[in-house]
């Protein structure tokens, strides 16, 4: 690729920190229309048009109509109490996400005060320089001034294939030399340039084209599909049976029109689970926050849910097992061989190999290894003539699929010579050496021996040409001819917590699978230090290519180690193993993993050197490139996925009583038990305790020592709901018998309802105890320490006692004082429900021990 870099008379500085604050203030952020938070406005909008709202207003009105100005006021306070929470919980999940906003906004390099500078996409304003790269997504429309790009604006035009841009040519055909010829949200395949931006947010291409891609939101995932079947399902029960139980009431029970409009009321938002979509909402977003925290960044937050499932991690050795603090540890010739550790000066005939590596080499890479190469050219032959930092190639041939080599073109004195400069894999710069089979075995036995140790071979050659570029570049480095000069092997000793890591993986049932462009042997010492696999069969890109789909998909199921890969081999062993049933999670670093990215349950881009494409593709970047923060990742995704079911089956065990509470009555020719303000007062309750206590919940002991769980594996699911069910339907009905029993020994309506609704208050912290640990007992105190159960049983506990001891209060809920012995009665209510969840926990775990029995089979 020819070089155009009109070298301007002076540097370029950018703008000035006071000249960017400046155009921010009057420009304004460099943001698409559509992307601001939501406001208080709008959250309150939303609130007043739920159904419970709606139908707390409805009860307000009717106590009202009836007289009671007392209940009426009381209740009506409740609808700003609900706004409250209700602004709480969004500012709380709303303060997350934006957090995660930023931190995954795009980033641009620019030019301010004379020095490079990665700042925010937002903060970029007109006038500025940007430095842009291979992989970069440009943050505005901008004008190249240097480098030649290849640039993906398919976005804009839909077609897939990059367009040359060249620095000083018309961005069209009699477009102005101010015209932007790069634009907002392109993304650069190849090259490296410097341009200065024309335009920001609603003022660029894809500004204009519109704000509906600023806008646009993730499809729903399959957890948020199902929760929203569930409670539309649930809300036409609730119409229904609402409906029933006043035409009940009135019409069978007698009852006036308006007191049966108030049990309907009642029954209606007993049954309404509004609690589902606040759990969904905000522990996936809290656990996205909670993610940050461990290093990786969530950039779509449905992914969540999916790391508690995940069965496989294909992950790239370089960075993420290893230290990605490569050195060029040993050098190896046809002659000889040189080893870094101990050596106090490079021999002379080594001096030429590092000299050609270097020219092989970008003089500013960005890649770890290049950086290496260039370190080390620098470390030992600084001073002699070896060294030439400033020579530009005049033309590159980049690293492709078809060639694992790279070479880089030089004019000589002569016009008509060139001299190519040639690095890469060591098989393919062989090949373009054309050696014979004595020199291609001596060279193989080399690598071999290098990568056993668990080093990075690169091979490097030297080539001359001679002919007139102005004619044409020859097609291919095919076309050269080739003189093989050695081996440069780099070290890049593993990470230390990796082999903990890997261990703790394997116990919780998850499969690492290495996916390497390295050599096998270089794979397999690796993985033999870190403890990846104890089967030592390694699978490389030239055997899968010639592998049909079936073949490969058994053979991946003994392979634990995948080397020699090229991106599209990443992507046909990622869709392999999804389609075989795994659950994969892909670490990724360049453009060309972005298809394999996307194509994973989990894409997992490296944040520290990967581009600004594979994080796009990516649903978590880690930020730092490290295996056991991926780990990390999913024992927090488990504890998610653990902490919302709870969550959910504790949503069904305690609404269950207050449904039958608000049922039975017009069923058995009772007094209503609970109204609108009960079960008010109960939610005031229940919403903090899904949203706060069991998002805060600790990870359970045996959180990395089971399985993953089934990818569709459901919370709602009967069977995982069936215990919770009969956890609420045992306590509905000993509070029913408890209110017969009371009504048989003369006790008033009132003073039934006392002792009812205060046993029904206590069992909220009890149901809580139960699904914090199911296979412990309610009250076992060896479970992880919870910082919001304690407050939340000071709350249940406070709230019954002003409802006993405040005597307005009393009357307005329609209450009455019960003494010693309704305390009593609700003691001994309260000891029973107790009794009936440690026998239906016994239970299950006796069904659950006897499944695991060996020879048991299902029914």
């Amino acid at each position: 690729m020819p070089i155009h870099d009109p070298a301007p008379a002076t540097e370029p500085q950018g703008l000035s920190s006071q000249q960017a604050a400046e155009l921010l203030a009057r420009d304004g952020p460099n943001q698409l229309p559509g992307s601001a938070p939501k406001s208080t406005l709008a959250i309150v909008r939303e609130v007043l048009t739920e159904p419970m709202f709606l139908m707390l207003l409805a009860a307000g009105g009717i106590y009202l109509a009836l007289g009671d100005r007392g209940e009426a006021l009381f209740l009506l306070g409740f609808v700003f109490v609900v706004i409250g929470i209700t602004l709480v919980q969004e500012r709380r999940t709303q303060r997350a996400l934006e957090s995660l906003r930023a931190l995954s906004a795009p980033r641009a390099l620019v030019l301010r005060d004379g020095q490079e500078r990665r700042i925010a996409g937002h903060e970029v304003v007109c006038g500025d320089l940007l430095v842009l790269h291979e992989g970069d997504r440009i943050a505005a429309d901008a004008r190249l001034l240097r480098g030649e790009l290849e640039v993906d604006e398919s976005l804009l035009t839909g077609e897939s294939v990059p367009v040359a841009k060249l620095a000083g040519a018309p961005a069209d055909a009699g477009a102005e030399a101010d015209m932007p010829d790069l634009f907002a949200s392109t993304v650069i395949t190849r090259g490296r340039g410097l341009a200065r931006v024309l335009a920001t947010a609603g003022r660029t291409a894809v500004g204009r084209i519109g704000a509906d891609l600023a806008r646009a939101e993730a499809p729903p995932s399959p957890l948020q599909q199902r929760s929203r079947r569930l409670v539309r399902g649930l809300g036409i029960l609730a119409l229904v049976l609402a409906l029933a139980q006043v035409l009940l009431g009135w019409w069978w029970n007698g009852r006036p029109l308006l007191d049966s409009l108030l049990s309907g009321i009642a029954l209606a938002m007993a049954l309404l689970p509004e609690e589902i979509p606040v759990i969904l909402t905000v522990f996936l977003a809290l656990g996205a926050w909670r993610l940050t925290r461990l290093q990786v960044l969530t950039r779509r937050v449905t992914a969540v849910e999916t790391l508690g499932a995940i069965t496989v991690l294909a992950v790239d050795k370089t960075g993420t097992l290893t230290m990605n603090r490569m050195a060029v540890a040993e050098l190896a010739t046809p002659t000889g061989h040189w080893a870094a550790q101990g050596a106090q000066e490079l021999p002379e005939d080594f001096h030429r190999l590092v000299e050609l590596a270097m020219l092989a080499t970008p003089g500013d890479p960005f890649d770890p290894m290049e950086q290496a190469i260039q370190r080390f050219g620098h470390d030992w032959l600084q001073g002699t003539e070896h060294v030439h930092d400033g020579r530009e190639p005049v033309f590159e041939y980049a690293l492709s699929g078809e060639i694992l080599a790279m070479t880089r073109v030089y004019a000589s004195a002569a016009p008509d010579q060139h001299l190519q400069a040639t690095k890469g894999a060591p098989e393919a710069v062989a090949d373009l050496c054309h050696l014979d089979e004595a020199r291609l075995a001596a060279v193989r036995a080399q690598v071999q021996t290098l990568a056993e140790r668990g080093l990075r071979v690169l091979g490097v050659a030297r080539g001359r040409w001679t002919g007139q570029p102005a004619q044409a570049w020859p097609p291919s480095q095919h076309d050269f001819d080739f003189e093989f000069l050695g081996l440069l092997a780099l070290a890049d000793p593993p990470r230390p917590e990796v082999p903990g890591a890997i261990a703790e993986c394997r116990a919780a049932g998850v499969r690492v699978v290495m996916m390497t462009g390295d050599h096998p042997a270089t794979a397999r010492a690796i993985a033999r230090q870190v403890g990846l696999s104890e089967r030592p069969e390694v699978i490389t890109g030239d055997e899968i290519g010639q592998l049909d789909d079936a073949t490969l998909r058994e053979r991946l199921r003994h392979v634990d180690l995948c080397a020699r890969l090229k991106p599209e081999h990443k992507l046909r062993l990622v869709q392999l193993l999804h389609a075989g049933g795994e659950v994969v999670a892909m670490t990724g670093d360049g453009v060309n993993d972005a298809p394999a990215l996307k194509a994973a349950h989990v894409g997992i881009a490296m944040g520290e050197r990967g581009t600004d494409v594979a994080r796009e593709a990516a649903a978590l970047v880690l930020l730092q490139d490290s295996f056991a923060h991926i780990v990390a990742a999913v024992a927090q995704g488990r504890r998610i996925d653990d902490n919302l079911r709870k969550a959910t089956r504790f949503v069904f065990a305690v609404h269950l009583p207050i449904v039958a509470l608000a049922l039975a009555p017009t069923l058995l020719h009772w007094p209503a038990l609970l109204l609108p303000v009960h079960i008010v007062l109960m939610e005031l309750l229940i919403d903090p305790a899904c949203s706060i206590v069991f998002e805060a919940e600790p990870a359970a002991d045996d959180l990395m020592q089971r399985p993953p769980r089934p990818v569709d594996d459901s919370p709602f699911a009967l069977r995982a709901l069936l215990p919770p069910l009969l956890q609420g339907a045992g306590i509905a009905a000993l509070l029913l018998a408890a209110q017969a029993w009371l009504q048989a020994q003369g006790w008033s309506q009132a003073q039934g309802r006392t002792v009812v609704f205060g046993a029904l208050l206590i069992c909220v912290p009890l149901l809580i105890l139960a699904q914090r640990n199911p296979a412990r007992a309610v009250l076992h105190r060896g479970a992880a320490p919870n910082p919001w159960l304690r407050p939340m049983v000071a709350a249940v506990g406070l709230l019954l006692l002003a409802v006993l001891a405040i005597p307005g209060l009393r009357q307005l809920m329609g209450l009455a004082e019960v003494g010693w012995a309704g305390l009593a009665a609700g003691a001994a209510v309260l000891a029973l429900c107790l009794l009936w969840l440690e026998l239906l926990r016994l239970a299950f775990r006796s069904s659950a021990s006897a499944r695991r029995r060996p020879g048991y089979s299902a029914p």
